[in-house]
Protein backbone atom coordinates (compact mmCIF):
# COMPACT_ATOMS: atom_id res chain seq x y z
CA UNK A 1 0.00 0.00 0.00
CA UNK A 2 1.03 3.59 -0.87
CA UNK A 3 -1.27 5.19 0.92
CA UNK A 4 -0.71 8.56 3.05
CA UNK A 5 -1.14 7.78 6.47
CA UNK A 6 -1.74 9.89 9.66
CA UNK A 7 1.01 8.96 12.50
CA UNK A 8 1.98 10.90 15.81
CA UNK A 9 5.68 12.10 15.50
CA UNK A 10 6.51 8.96 18.27
CA UNK A 11 5.49 6.36 16.19
CA UNK A 12 7.81 7.60 13.34
CA UNK A 13 11.43 6.49 13.33
CA UNK A 14 13.30 9.01 13.84
CA UNK A 15 16.53 7.03 12.99
CA UNK A 16 15.58 6.09 9.57
CA UNK A 17 17.34 7.35 6.73
CA UNK A 18 14.97 9.72 5.27
CA UNK A 19 15.66 11.98 7.98
CA UNK A 20 19.37 12.10 7.47
CA UNK A 21 19.02 15.65 4.84
CA UNK A 22 16.56 16.94 7.28
CA UNK A 23 18.79 16.70 10.00
CA UNK A 24 21.75 18.60 7.61
CA UNK A 25 19.70 21.39 6.45
CA UNK A 26 17.94 22.06 10.19
CA UNK A 27 20.37 22.28 13.06
CA UNK A 28 18.75 21.02 15.78
CA UNK A 29 16.08 18.72 14.20
CA UNK A 30 16.18 15.73 16.27
CA UNK A 31 15.46 17.69 19.22
CA UNK A 32 12.47 19.59 17.63
CA UNK A 33 11.21 15.95 16.33
CA UNK A 34 11.27 14.86 19.87
CA UNK A 35 9.08 17.44 21.46
CA UNK A 36 6.57 17.06 18.78
CA UNK A 37 6.02 13.47 19.79
CA UNK A 38 2.29 13.72 20.58
CA UNK A 39 1.53 15.61 17.45
CA UNK A 40 0.84 14.69 14.13
CA UNK A 41 1.99 13.70 10.80
CA UNK A 42 1.72 12.78 7.28
CA UNK A 43 3.97 9.66 6.14
CA UNK A 44 3.80 7.40 3.34
CA UNK A 45 5.91 3.92 2.75
CA UNK A 46 6.76 2.54 -0.54
CA UNK A 47 7.53 -1.00 0.15
CA UNK A 48 7.72 -0.14 3.87
CA UNK A 49 10.46 2.44 3.00
CA UNK A 50 9.47 6.37 4.31
CA UNK A 51 9.36 8.40 1.06
CA UNK A 52 7.22 11.34 2.45
CA UNK A 53 7.11 13.09 5.42
CA UNK A 54 4.15 16.44 6.13
CA UNK A 55 4.07 17.65 9.23
CA UNK A 56 0.92 20.87 9.27
CA UNK A 57 0.63 23.54 12.22
CA UNK A 58 -1.96 26.37 12.61
CA UNK A 59 -0.70 29.73 13.29
CA UNK A 60 -2.75 33.36 14.12
CA UNK A 61 -2.76 36.74 13.20
CA UNK A 62 0.76 36.75 12.35
CA UNK A 63 3.87 35.21 11.44
CA UNK A 64 6.79 37.44 12.14
CA UNK A 65 10.19 35.39 12.10
CA UNK A 66 9.96 35.95 8.22
CA UNK A 67 10.71 39.21 5.84
CA UNK A 68 8.15 40.59 5.14
CA UNK A 69 5.93 39.38 7.94
CA UNK A 70 2.41 37.50 6.74
CA UNK A 71 -0.75 39.17 8.38
CA UNK A 72 -3.72 37.00 8.51
CA UNK A 73 -6.54 35.89 10.90
CA UNK A 74 -5.73 31.91 10.34
CA UNK A 75 -2.64 30.72 8.75
CA UNK A 76 -1.95 27.50 7.98
CA UNK A 77 2.47 26.47 7.36
CA UNK A 78 3.99 23.86 6.05
CA UNK A 79 5.93 22.70 9.00
CA UNK A 80 8.21 20.38 7.56
CA UNK A 81 7.43 18.75 3.91
CA UNK A 82 9.75 16.18 2.44
CA UNK A 83 9.40 13.80 -0.60
CA UNK A 84 12.07 11.09 -1.80
CA UNK A 85 10.28 9.81 -4.31
CA UNK A 86 9.97 11.54 -7.65
CA UNK A 87 6.74 11.96 -9.62
CA UNK A 88 4.10 14.23 -10.15
CA UNK A 89 0.97 11.98 -8.82
CA UNK A 90 2.85 11.49 -5.21
CA UNK A 91 3.69 15.50 -4.61
CA UNK A 92 0.08 15.90 -5.74
CA UNK A 93 -1.51 13.75 -2.93
CA UNK A 94 0.19 15.62 -0.37
CA UNK A 95 -0.76 18.90 -2.03
CA UNK A 96 -4.31 17.80 -1.43
CA UNK A 97 -3.99 17.27 2.00
CA UNK A 98 -2.52 20.63 2.45
CA UNK A 99 -5.50 22.28 0.83
CA UNK A 100 -8.26 19.73 2.43
CA UNK A 101 -6.78 20.75 6.28
CA UNK A 102 -6.83 24.63 4.71
CA UNK A 103 -10.44 24.47 3.80
CA UNK A 104 -11.26 22.43 6.92
CA UNK A 105 -9.43 24.95 9.13
CA UNK A 106 -10.78 27.97 7.12
CA UNK A 107 -7.53 29.48 7.25
CA UNK A 108 -6.82 32.56 5.03
CA UNK A 109 -3.53 31.91 3.92
CA UNK A 110 -0.83 29.42 3.55
CA UNK A 111 3.19 29.51 3.35
CA UNK A 112 6.24 27.03 3.48
CA UNK A 113 9.64 27.82 3.48
CA UNK A 114 12.10 25.86 1.39
CA UNK A 115 15.67 26.02 0.39
CA UNK A 116 16.42 26.88 -3.06
CA UNK A 117 18.83 23.93 -3.84
CA UNK A 118 15.17 21.47 -3.51
CA UNK A 119 14.01 22.79 -6.72
CA UNK A 120 11.21 20.04 -7.73
CA UNK A 121 9.78 20.33 -4.25
CA UNK A 122 9.61 24.32 -5.80
CA UNK A 123 8.37 23.83 -8.80
CA UNK A 124 5.71 21.48 -7.01
CA UNK A 125 4.31 24.31 -4.77
CA UNK A 126 4.42 26.53 -7.29
CA UNK A 127 2.12 24.62 -9.66
CA UNK A 128 -0.35 24.93 -7.81
CA UNK A 129 -0.49 28.40 -6.58
CA UNK A 130 2.33 28.91 -4.13
CA UNK A 131 4.24 32.16 -5.11
CA UNK A 132 7.31 33.39 -4.14
CA UNK A 133 6.80 35.70 -0.81
CA UNK A 134 10.23 36.61 0.52
CA UNK A 135 12.56 34.86 3.00
CA UNK A 136 13.57 33.08 6.19
CA UNK A 137 16.73 33.29 8.08
CA UNK A 138 19.99 34.22 6.69
CA UNK A 139 23.36 33.31 4.98
CA UNK A 140 23.23 29.26 4.56
CA UNK A 141 20.11 28.59 6.92
CA UNK A 142 17.96 31.19 4.25
CA UNK A 143 15.32 29.96 2.79
CA UNK A 144 13.08 31.22 0.55
CA UNK A 145 8.78 31.63 1.93
CA UNK A 146 6.26 30.80 -0.76
CA UNK A 147 2.79 31.74 0.35
CA UNK A 148 -0.83 31.32 -0.69
CA UNK A 149 -3.91 32.98 -0.61
CA UNK A 150 -6.96 31.34 0.16
CA UNK A 151 -8.91 34.20 -1.54
CA UNK A 152 -7.77 35.00 -4.93
CA UNK A 153 -8.83 33.48 -7.68
CA UNK A 154 -6.56 33.81 -10.68
CA UNK A 155 -7.74 31.99 -13.45
CA UNK A 156 -5.47 28.94 -13.73
CA UNK A 157 -7.43 25.81 -12.40
CA UNK A 158 -4.15 24.60 -10.99
CA UNK A 159 -2.90 27.64 -9.28
CA UNK A 160 -6.35 28.27 -7.64
CA UNK A 161 -7.28 24.61 -6.82
CA UNK A 162 -9.09 23.83 -4.76
CA UNK A 163 -10.92 27.38 -5.15
CA UNK A 164 -13.49 27.33 -7.85
CA UNK A 165 -14.35 30.29 -10.21
CA UNK A 166 -17.87 29.54 -10.75
CA UNK A 167 -19.06 32.70 -12.36
CA UNK A 168 -18.49 32.56 -15.98
CA UNK A 169 -18.48 28.81 -16.40
CA UNK A 170 -20.66 26.09 -17.22
CA UNK A 171 -21.89 23.53 -15.28
CA UNK A 172 -22.62 20.09 -15.66
CA UNK A 173 -23.57 16.65 -14.43
CA UNK A 174 -21.24 13.70 -15.31
CA UNK A 175 -22.29 10.13 -14.85
CA UNK A 176 -19.66 7.40 -13.95
CA UNK A 177 -19.99 4.01 -12.88
CA UNK A 178 -19.54 2.54 -9.19
CA UNK A 179 -16.10 0.52 -9.95
CA UNK A 180 -14.44 3.24 -11.07
CA UNK A 181 -15.82 5.87 -9.31
CA UNK A 182 -14.73 4.56 -6.09
CA UNK A 183 -11.25 4.44 -6.89
CA UNK A 184 -10.80 7.71 -8.54
CA UNK A 185 -12.54 9.74 -6.16
CA UNK A 186 -11.83 7.45 -2.64
CA UNK A 187 -12.64 10.51 -0.26
CA UNK A 188 -16.20 10.77 -2.30
CA UNK A 189 -17.33 7.45 -1.23
CA UNK A 190 -17.32 8.54 2.34
CA UNK A 191 -19.55 10.39 4.83
CA UNK A 192 -17.72 13.17 6.15
CA UNK A 193 -18.15 16.18 8.34
CA UNK A 194 -16.24 18.48 9.11
CA UNK A 195 -12.38 18.09 9.47
CA UNK A 196 -13.18 13.95 9.52
CA UNK A 197 -12.04 14.78 6.03
CA UNK A 198 -8.43 14.73 6.98
CA UNK A 199 -8.69 11.90 9.74
CA UNK A 200 -10.81 9.58 7.44
CA UNK A 201 -9.84 10.15 3.71
CA UNK A 202 -7.48 7.87 1.74
CA UNK A 203 -4.96 9.47 -0.02
CA UNK A 204 -4.85 7.35 -2.90
CA UNK A 205 -5.79 10.20 -4.97
CA UNK A 206 -4.33 12.11 -7.23
CA UNK A 207 -5.63 15.95 -7.81
CA UNK A 208 -5.32 15.44 -11.46
CA UNK A 209 -7.67 13.14 -13.19
CA UNK A 210 -8.63 11.56 -16.52
CA UNK A 211 -12.25 9.87 -17.17
CA UNK A 212 -12.58 7.90 -20.43
CA UNK A 213 -16.16 7.75 -22.01
CA UNK A 214 -17.58 7.56 -25.32
CA UNK A 215 -20.48 9.40 -24.33
CA UNK A 216 -21.78 11.79 -26.92
CA UNK A 217 -21.34 16.09 -25.86
CA UNK A 218 -18.86 15.70 -23.75
CA UNK A 219 -16.60 17.13 -26.31
CA UNK A 220 -18.24 20.51 -25.84
CA UNK A 221 -16.44 20.96 -22.45
CA UNK A 222 -13.76 23.98 -21.90
CA UNK A 223 -11.18 24.50 -19.97
CA UNK A 224 -12.59 25.89 -16.38
CA UNK A 225 -15.96 24.06 -16.97
CA UNK A 226 -17.23 22.40 -13.80
CA UNK A 227 -18.66 19.29 -13.45
CA UNK A 228 -20.72 17.31 -10.56
CA UNK A 229 -19.68 13.96 -10.42
CA UNK A 230 -22.67 11.53 -10.46
CA UNK A 231 -21.89 7.84 -8.95
CA UNK A 232 -24.46 5.53 -10.78
CA UNK A 233 -26.55 3.18 -9.18
CA UNK A 234 -25.37 0.32 -7.40
CA UNK A 235 -25.96 -3.01 -9.24
CA UNK A 236 -29.51 -4.42 -7.95
CA UNK A 237 -30.32 -0.66 -6.17
CA UNK A 238 -32.91 1.53 -7.21
CA UNK A 239 -31.10 5.12 -8.91
CA UNK A 240 -33.29 6.68 -7.20
CA UNK A 241 -31.59 6.29 -3.88
CA UNK A 242 -28.36 4.29 -4.63
CA UNK A 243 -27.09 7.25 -7.21
CA UNK A 244 -25.20 10.25 -5.86
CA UNK A 245 -23.77 13.32 -6.04
CA UNK A 246 -20.90 12.93 -5.03
CA UNK A 247 -17.85 15.43 -6.22
CA UNK A 248 -16.65 18.85 -7.99
CA UNK A 249 -14.32 19.06 -10.89
CA UNK A 250 -12.81 21.38 -13.26
CA UNK A 251 -12.03 20.70 -16.92
CA UNK A 252 -8.74 21.28 -18.02
CA UNK A 253 -9.32 19.90 -21.52
CA UNK A 254 -11.21 16.88 -23.57
CA UNK A 255 -9.40 15.07 -26.50
CA UNK A 256 -10.53 12.85 -28.92
CA UNK A 257 -8.91 9.06 -29.27
CA UNK A 258 -8.36 10.63 -32.94
CA UNK A 259 -5.68 13.51 -31.84
CA UNK A 260 -3.43 10.55 -30.76
CA UNK A 261 -1.27 8.56 -33.63
CA UNK A 262 -1.38 5.13 -32.01
CA UNK A 263 -3.34 3.66 -29.31
CA UNK A 264 0.19 3.63 -27.05
CA UNK A 265 0.34 7.11 -27.07
CA UNK A 266 -3.45 7.65 -26.18
CA UNK A 267 -2.70 5.50 -23.10
CA UNK A 268 0.41 7.38 -22.49
CA UNK A 269 -1.73 10.61 -22.29
CA UNK A 270 -4.07 9.00 -20.00
CA UNK A 271 -2.16 6.27 -17.90
CA UNK A 272 -1.11 8.60 -15.47
CA UNK A 273 -4.59 9.62 -13.91
CA UNK A 274 -6.20 6.94 -15.01
CA UNK A 275 -7.89 4.02 -13.31
CA UNK A 276 -8.84 2.56 -16.44
CA UNK A 277 -6.74 -1.71 -17.05
CA UNK A 278 -5.28 -1.55 -20.77
CA UNK A 279 -6.74 -4.05 -21.95
CA UNK A 280 -10.16 -2.69 -21.52
CA UNK A 281 -8.94 0.72 -23.06
CA UNK A 282 -7.41 -1.38 -26.29
CA UNK A 283 -10.40 -2.40 -26.65
CA UNK A 284 -12.80 0.75 -26.44
CA UNK A 285 -10.26 2.15 -28.81
CA UNK A 286 -10.74 -0.52 -31.22
CA UNK A 287 -14.18 0.24 -31.15
CA UNK A 288 -13.82 4.34 -31.45
CA UNK A 289 -14.76 7.28 -30.56
CA UNK A 290 -13.51 7.31 -27.32
CA UNK A 291 -12.63 10.97 -25.13
CA UNK A 292 -10.12 11.33 -22.73
CA UNK A 293 -11.49 13.98 -20.12
CA UNK A 294 -9.04 15.44 -18.01
CA UNK A 295 -9.83 17.41 -14.78
CA UNK A 296 -9.02 18.65 -11.08
CA UNK A 297 -10.49 17.06 -8.25
CA UNK A 298 -11.90 19.79 -6.24
CA UNK A 299 -13.63 18.36 -3.72
CA UNK A 300 -15.83 15.68 -2.40
CA UNK A 301 -19.49 16.80 -0.98
CA UNK A 302 -19.92 17.03 2.55
CA UNK A 303 -23.25 15.74 2.35
CA UNK A 304 -24.03 13.34 -0.68
CA UNK A 305 -27.36 13.81 -2.65
CA UNK A 306 -28.87 11.10 -4.02
CA UNK A 307 -30.68 11.30 -7.30
CA UNK A 308 -34.73 11.67 -5.69
CA UNK A 309 -33.33 14.82 -4.09
CA UNK A 310 -31.66 15.60 -7.22
CA UNK A 311 -34.65 15.74 -8.74
CA UNK A 312 -37.26 16.55 -5.97
CA UNK A 313 -35.74 19.16 -4.62
CA UNK A 314 -32.65 20.59 -6.77
CA UNK A 315 -34.97 20.46 -10.28
CA UNK A 316 -32.78 17.97 -11.99
CA UNK A 317 -34.96 16.64 -15.12
CA UNK A 318 -35.92 13.25 -13.94
CA UNK A 319 -36.15 11.85 -17.68
CA UNK A 320 -33.03 12.92 -19.55
CA UNK A 321 -30.14 11.34 -19.79
CA UNK A 322 -28.11 11.18 -16.84
CA UNK A 323 -24.74 10.59 -18.35
CA UNK A 324 -23.64 13.82 -19.11
CA UNK A 325 -25.84 16.74 -19.53
CA UNK A 326 -25.84 20.85 -18.52
CA UNK A 327 -27.22 22.48 -15.26
CA UNK A 328 -28.12 25.44 -14.73
CA UNK A 329 -26.43 28.00 -12.01
CA UNK A 330 -29.45 27.70 -10.26
CA UNK A 331 -29.49 23.91 -10.15
CA UNK A 332 -25.39 24.04 -9.51
CA UNK A 333 -25.58 26.67 -6.12
CA UNK A 334 -28.27 24.26 -4.94
CA UNK A 335 -26.11 21.38 -5.21
CA UNK A 336 -23.26 23.24 -3.74
CA UNK A 337 -25.83 24.73 -0.65
CA UNK A 338 -27.18 21.00 -0.06
CA UNK A 339 -23.68 19.30 -0.66
CA UNK A 340 -22.02 21.64 2.07
CA UNK A 341 -19.44 22.62 0.19
CA UNK A 342 -18.93 26.32 -0.42
CA UNK A 343 -15.43 26.72 0.98
CA UNK A 344 -14.54 26.38 -2.37
CA UNK A 345 -16.03 28.90 -3.67
CA UNK A 346 -15.59 32.93 -3.04
CA UNK A 347 -18.25 35.24 -2.61
CA UNK A 348 -20.50 32.34 -3.01
CA UNK A 349 -23.92 33.85 -1.94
Amino acid sequence: MNNIIKKTFEEINLQDPFFQSLRADYPGFDDWFKRKSNQNAFVQYIDEKLVGFLYLKIEKMHVEDVVPPIYADKILKVGTFKIDAHGTKMGEQFIKIIMDCALCEKVDACYVTIYEKHKSLIDLVQQFGFELYGTKGKGENKENVYLKRMNIITGDIKKDFPLVDYKSVKKYLLGIYPKYHSVMFPDSILTTENKNIITDASYTNSIQKVYVCSMKQVEMLKYGDIVIIYRTAENGKSAEYSAVATSVCVIEEVKNQNEFNSFEEFYRYISKYSVFDKNDLYHWFRQGGCKAIKMTYNAALKKRIVRHDLIEEIGLERNQYWGFFEMTNEQFKKIIHMGETNEIFIDEN
